[in-house]
């Protein structure tokens, strides 16, 4: 009998307080003064200077595999890891006493080859005409000679003062004088050749023993060291990574919308996480002419001063950009907006009351936001309390500062 009661009791008391709720909302709106206090903001109409903001990544302005050149044995390394270096600086020595030994061997072969063509070699380079050498020049006169004694025995024949064999003997001297002066003259042409060849192979023995010192292409950083001392290395193997570190070169994209704001030489700020509090500035130096399809943005490249090298390559950045694009935007407040269910919100007062508006975003542009769609120039909203306010709930406002 008493577990009846107390559950009678329990009833007309959640019933009493189910029907006292409706009622005190009802006096809170009808009550001016326990109505939401909220303040308000007027959306506004303002000039903003477009920013692209993408992400992108720090690269080194040149990278590249240094190889050998000509084969040999690891004599000296004289950079490592991490090692500054400059341009034309000798970073590995392969042993060069065979290669001095071919350079030798190459001249002397020049010399004789020179030696059979009459010249000494001690002219500054210039070698005598073929037709200038000892050998044709003896054949040359021994020609002219043989060419006068034919035409003495041809004259004296027209006389009757010489025999038939004594000219044809003339004639036959003759033909073989010139035989011989084409052979010697011939020979010349081919020592030419020799010399032309020997001297060739004289300049690739003095390349392939400069060779022998390996050098760094440019100003930069040792990234990597690929041989040990002693160790043979191949044509074209592998000795030291080089990388050029100033300037950086940025690689990021840019969305293909963001297109006509973008130009060569524009200014771009970049931040990394090494560096939160810096502010690095730099110049776009290439945009691509075409759009990358997977992604439908267009990359590009900008450099970026490193003097003391500490950005490195590989370095994950924040970019940047701010356009010469000036447009007018409506803006309102980011505390203006209500997030529900993946739609943007604003509360619209209308005097006493506030109406919800499905709101379009732009750019975030600060504390502000740009609104596409969704609101007037001429709109007054709710910038407090939004979480807690419906469509057509009366409220007190205050306006913002």
């Amino acid at each position: 009998m008493s577990r009846t009661c107390l559950a009678l009791a329990l009833f007309v008391s959640l019933t009493s307080v189910a029907c006292s709720r409706p009622r005190a909302a009802e006096r809170e709106q009808a009550d001016p003064e326990s109505r939401l206090h909220v303040r308000t903001s007027a959306v506004k109409r303002d000039q903003v200077r477009r920013v692209i903001e993408v992400v992108g990544t720090l690269q080194a302005f040149d990278a590249v595999t240094i190889s050998a050149e000509v084969e040999g044995k690891v004599s000296r390394i004289l950079a490592d890891l991490g090692d500054r270096v400059s341009q034309g600086q000798v970073l590995v020595e392969l042993d060069r006493e065979k290669l001095q030994y071919s350079l030798d061997q190459r001249r002397a072969q020049l010399a004789q080859a020179k030696a059979k063509y009459g010249t000494d070699g001690d002219d500054g380079g210039a070698q005598p005409p073929a037709e200038a050498t000892p050998s044709v020049r003896k054949a040359a006169a021994e020609l002219a000679q043989a060419e006068q004694n034919w035409k003495r025995a041809d004259e004296l024949s027209r006389r009757s003062l010489v025999s038939r064999q004594q000219l044809d003997d003339a004639q036959a001297k003759y033909r073989t004088a010139k035989a011989s002066y084409d052979a010697a003259l011939q020979d010349a042409r081919n020592l030419s050749a020799d010399i032309e060849a020997s001297e060739a192979n004289l300049r690739l023995a003095d390349r392939e023993l400069r060779d022998a010192s390996i050098r760094a292409p440019f100003d930069g950083f040792i990234a990597q060291r690929l041989v040990s001392p002693g160790q043979f290395v191949k044509l074209q193997s592998a000795v030291m990574s080089l990388v050029k570190v100033n300037p950086l070169k940025l690689t990021t994209e840019v969305p293909e919308h963001f297109a006509p704001w973008v130009n060569v030489s524009q200014r771009v700020e970049v931040r990394v996480d090494a560096f939160p509090d810096r502010r690095l500035a730099g110049t776009i130096s290439r945009i691509s002419p075409a759009v990358n399809q997977q992604t439908r943005a267009f990359p590009l490249e900008a450099l970026l001063p490193n003097a003391d090298g500490s950005l490195k390559p590989g370095t994950f950045a924040r970019v940047r950009i701010e356009s010469a694009q000036v447009d007018s935007v409506l803006t309102l407040p980011v505390t203006a907006l209500q997030y529900r269910y993946g739609v943007n919100r604003v509360f619209v007062v209308k005097g006493d009351h506030v109406m919800s508006r499905e709101v379009k975003l732009g750019d975030r542009l600060g504390d502000l936001v740009e609104v596409l769609s969704g609101v007037d120039a001429s709109d007054t909203v709710a910038v407090s309390e939004v979480e807690r306010l419906a469509d057509g709930l009366r409220v007190r406002t205050e306006r913002a500062e």
